[in-house]
């Protein structure tokens, strides 16, 4: 009985190991000539392990073929063979043909080849790597999927240098989609929108490596390890870190359709499905025209959703992501009454590709919607920065984003349906009633829960409390630090406002400044991030600390708050909406007016004085230039940027210190080691100024050689009568220079004793300016005279003078004044020698 028993026991395990043998081999051999799948029956061949497999997998209503993860519960395609073809119908045939071609056959019709080798293949194979191969009668690789991807890495595979991943449609239409992410030659890997160029005006993500070798690769490592190589081996970044776990865990990275790309991961010891470890973006409106033509993403829960702009509905309900169409008929523009059948829709925090076909300047929302409404060509607008932009359409690369202050203008057509979030259609009668029935529902239930609610609307009403104070808390916040003293801000607060610091405005030497608002928009502000902070970057915020802490005044700008969280240092101003005086005066378009340029040189006198002569601690601001001097909305002009500032003591004048300020306006006692005061500001001051009379660069390259350095063009100008330059002199300047020319002589003689003393440029500016302004204010004094002398002598007994005589004082004055300054300007080496020319100067006079 034992023996029996033994017996068949022999006989089970023999069974047991030829069932497991014929298994193996299923698994492990080459796939040799002439064999073939069916959608139906064997369909796939897999690889050793079981992980992957390669042959039919269903798509829409048929069936492509690719290769999969077969080891989750869902259908895990990881590249598709001809993916834009249209899906095989399920009686056709995969074969591999005794001449080595791997083709689909069908009942009826002709072959398809499904791979295109450079020569016949012997055999193929589903590695476990997940690369699909074949072999040529060597045994040597001829062909394999790793080098043709579609829209996934896997582990061991590398993107090449010029090559692209595709994302897919959706996750189930596995056909080409809307989005690419492209290895450069230059090293930079960049995600455009299919079918644009390969520029930055299309780019919605990048690496960054740009310019850091040739032939960079993107290369996936088995432990989750996503970094770019170049052509020596060398890393030049990592995309993560990787040290991921690789004991039974596997890694992809794929393009996904919503156009972000995400290393992925999976267990093989679970039954779970892929879990993200890693996304390029984590805001899903980043992709450009994820919603279409004339749509626009916005977030909602972190999640992106498409809308329609106004008077536009969804091409297709079920697909928003292709985009919206108008919903009303446009006008010829033959009909001049054409505007009075639109209105004006405005968007707030939205944006597009900005191509405008006109801009306006200087205008108002109102302003502009208007010229929208009256411009037949005009079918939407975008508005900020008091810029009006026109634009046609289609529409495209549109989102919302609430840390944007752009205002977006859309012409809508009177009979045209328009819902306020565009998210969903108008609603009809019949689902008023289906609302009316929800609310008879949910009032009998309140009334049936009451006694509940009343247990609870203690605890309700005192959470509501406690919301209500915090929301008031920090609306009120920004609002008395303004009043109080500076406000410290954590580094997330700050981050919020600029919205991730994504707006900027301005770069400088130690930082980058952006846009940003506080109290919920309520107070645009400017952030200034500073970047160097191991040593010039922290004496730079140190310094501005200490500086504007200390000063208050309309022409200096106002620094609100400051963030010193950990290694992070920023400041917190005022917003100046219009730019820098750079910007304003140097524009080709529009020069300022003589009263403007006026305003603007006061406003900075006012702000220099205060700084000299008014603040409790005398300041040297050490870097007065036009790129400092920045205009609000009402086009007053202030001081900025305190980095470079020296602070004197309560008992200095003069202070040593290294060279600070930028060239062409650095005062010439920097060069010479000399003792530095308050007059390094005002040679500055006189550069400016000379720059703001003639509305043009100190040195300007794209002049002629002769026009270049604006000092000693202004000389020649002077001396030749054409104070204008090259444009026409206004009234103001034509009546300056007149009168300039009558004390010629005078001027002439100080340009000659400063120029010796000191140098041409800081000369001109001191005598044209000393001039021009005394002869102003005698002319101005002379039109009151004569205006109100009758009356003054009715009224009271004085003494009465000449215009003559009265002429004669300021020019005492003057003439003193010209000496104290030269006698300070004439110290140093060669005193003697200075000393008699001045003398000499002064006989003559």
């Amino acid at each position: 009985m034992a023996s029996i028993f033994l017996f068949l026991l022999l006989l089970l395990l023999l069974h047991q190991s030829a069932f497991s043998l014929v298994t193996a081999q299923q698994r492990y051999s080459n796939i040799s000539l002439g064999s073939e799948l069916s959608p139906t029956t064997n369909s796939s061949w897999l690889s050793h392990s079981g992980r992957f497999a390669f042959g039919f997998y269903p798509t829409g209503n048929g069936f492509a073929v690719g290769i999969w993860f077969a080891g989750s519960p869902e259908t895990t395609v990881v590249w598709t063979a001809n993916r834009d073809d249209q899906p095989f119908p399920g009686n056709v045939t995969l074969l591999l043909t005794t001449d080595g071609r791997l083709i689909s056959r069908p009942l009826q019709g002709q072959d398809k080849p499904i791979i295109n080798a450079p020569e016949s293949a012997s055999s193929a194979s589903m590695l476990d790597s997940g690369s699909f191969v074949l072999y040529n009668s060597d045994s040597k690789i001829i062909w394999s999927s790793f080098d043709s991807p579609t829209n996934t890495l896997l582990p061991g595979q590398r993107l090449l240098a010029g090559k692209e991943l595709f994302s897919s449609v959706s996750e189930t239409d596995h056909s080409t989609g809307k989005f690419r992410l492209k290895m450069q030659h230059d090293g930079h890997l960049v995600q455009y929108p299919v079918n644009t160029p390969d520029t930055a005006q299309y780019a919605y993500w990048a690496s960054g490596t740009n310019g850091r070798g040739d032939n960079v690769t993107l290369n996936l490592d088995d432990d989750g390890h996503l970094y770019l190589l170049n052509s020596t081996s060398f890393n030049i970044k990592n995309l993560t870190d990787g040290g991921y776990r690789t004991d039974e865990t596997i890694y992809r990275m794929t393009i996904d359709a919503d156009g972000i790309f995400r290393l992925y991961s999976h267990s093989l010891n679970r039954t779970g499905n892929w879990s993200v470890i890693w996304p390029s973006s984590n805001d899903k409106c980043d992709p450009k025209g994820l919603c279409g033509l004339n749509g626009y993403c916005a977030l909602m829960d972190q999640e992106a959703v498409c809308n329609c702009l106004p008077g536009f509905n969804f091409i297709d309900q079920g697909q928003r992501n292709l985009g919206c169409e108008r919903n009303f008929i446009s006008e010829d523009c033959r009909n001049k009454k054409e505007s009075s059948k639109y209105t004006i829709f405005p968007l707030d925090n939205t944006i597009w590709e900005d191509d405008p076909y006109s801009t306006l300047s200087s205008t108002t929302k109102e302003d502009c919607e208007e010229a929208c409404l009256g411009d037949c060509n005009c079918e939407a607008a975008l508005f900020k920065d008091r810029q009006c932009r026109k634009q046609k359409l289609p529409l495209r690369y549109g989102r919302r984003n609430l840390g944007d202050s752009t205002i977006a203008v859309i012409k809508v057509g009177l009979g045209s349906q328009v819902n306020s979030n565009n998210t969903t259609p108008t609603r009809s009668k019949e689902p008023k009633k289906e609302l009316r029935l929800d609310i008879l529902i949910i009032s009998v239930a309140l009334v049936a829960c009451a006694f509940v609610v009343l247990a609870i609307s203690g605890v309700l009403i005192y959470r509501h409390r406690a919301w209500t104070y915090r929301r008031i808390s920090d609306q009120g916040n920004a609002g008395l630090t303004e009043d109080v003293t500076l406000r410290s801000f954590t580094y997330g607060e700050l981050e919020k406002a600029t919205n991730g610091f994504k707006e900027e405005v301005g770069r400088g030497a130690f930082g980058t400044v952006f846009k940003g608002a506080l109290s919920n928009g309520q107070r645009v502000i400017a952030v200034k991030r500073i970047e160097k902070v191991l040593a010039e970057g922290e004496r730079e915020f140190q310094t501005e600390m200490k500086v504007i802490g200390r000063t208050h005044h309309r022409n200096l700008v106002r620094l609100l708050g400051y963030c010193q969280d950990g290694p992070n240092r920023l400041l917190v101003y005022e917003y100046m909406s219009n730019g820098s005086l750079a910007d304003f005066l140097f524009r080709p378009e529009r020069h300022p007016s003589w009263d403007e340029r006026v305003g603007i040189a006061l406003n900075i006198a006012r702000g220099i004085l205060y700084l000299h002569e008014e603040c409790e601690t005398q300041i040297i601001h050490c870097d007065i230039k036009p790129q400092n001097i920045l205009m609000d909305e009402n086009w007053c002009a202030k001081i900025s940027d305190f980095g470079l500032a020296k602070l004197l003591k309560p008992d200095q004048t003069r202070t040593y210190t290294g060279i600070r300020g930028t060239r062409g306006y650095v005062a010439p006692e920097w060069h010479r080691n000399l003792p530095i005061t308050v007059k390094a500001d005002v040679f500055s001051f006189g550069i400016m100024f000379l720059e703001i009379i003639c509305c043009r660069k100190s040195v300007d390259v794209e002049v002629p050689e002769d026009e270049a350095v604006l000092a000693e063009w202004v000389y020649d100008c002077f001396e030749a009568g054409e104070l204008g330059g090259h444009r026409e002199p206004s009234e103001q300047e034509q009546y300056l220079l007149k009168t300039s020319k009558e004390s010629k002589k005078e001027l002439r003689m100080d340009i000659l004793i400063i120029s010796a003393a000191f140098i041409a440029c800081a000369s001109i500016v001191l005598a044209i300016s000393g001039v021009l302004i005394y002869n102003y204010h005698v002319r101005t004094y002379k039109r009151i005279s004569d205006q109100g002398n009758v009356g003054l002598t009715e009224d009271v007994t004085l003494r009465s003078f000449t215009y003559g005589k009265l002429e004669e004082a300021p020019v005492v004055s003057r003439r003193r004044w010209v000496e104290e300054l030269l006698g300070q300007f004439l110290k140093g080496p060669n005193q003697m020698a200075r000393e008699s020319l001045l003398s000499r100067e002064q006989r003559k006079w």
